[in-house]
């Protein structure tokens, strides 16, 4: 089915907009979440509630990329059950990755202005940072910073050894920072 069918179904209060979201993306919304949760019911109560989240967004909202809208709500809803867990579990894999990226944030932090301008102006430069990349950085960037991968993962998947990504992430990494920097004459 189609997902502007699937999102009709939504629009007219259909349950079986439901069923067909989880036939279609299941799978890619456990994954989302899972890459976050590391666990098998912390996850599909995830996936659940984001089809819960879903079912009361549609209507008003009628997204424009079905696929990106769930994917949204999903790690949005995976990194509040997250913090919901912090506190009992220290050293996941979710907290070695954004402690790669510590810097950006103690740059941001630094910065004396108000939150939403400081996103909106993170947004654009972050946005014109995967502009400039190639396809294959972009998306080991993404691999790992969007959807929380594993280093192993990556280098599987871009079928590139398990040392080349680390080199391109820690280059990536630098090149923003640098970026920023420059940006915010820092």
């Amino acid at each position: 089915m189609e997902d502007s069918e699937i999102i009709e179904l939504y629009w007219n209060r259909n349950e079986s907009a439901i069923d067909e979201t989880d036939k279609k993306y299941g799978r890619y919304i456990f994954i989302i979440v899972n890459q976050i949760l590391s666990n098998l019911e912390d996850s599909k109560e995830c996936v659940n509630d984001t089809y819960l989240r879903t079912w009361n967004s549609i209507p008003p909202t009628r997204p424009n990329v079905f696929k990106l809208f769930l994917a949204k709500i999903s790690r949005n809803l995976a990194f509040d059950k997250y913090n919901q867990l912090k506190a009992k579990k220290r050293g996941s894999k979710f907290e070695i990755v954004l402690s790669e990226l510590d810097d950006f944030e103690e740059q941001m932090s630094e910065q004396n202005v108000e939150d939403e301008v400081l996103t909106n102006e993170l947004t654009q430069i972050l946005n014109d940072y995967m502009k400039s990349l190639t396809n294959e950085k972009r998306t080991i960037f993404l691999d790992r910073y969007y959807q929380f991968y594993s280093i192993k993962q990556i280098a599987e998947y871009n079928r590139i050894s398990e040392s080349k990504v680390k080199i391109i992430l820690m280059r990536l990494r630098n090149d923003l920072k640098e970026m920023l920097e420059k940006r915010w004459n820092v």
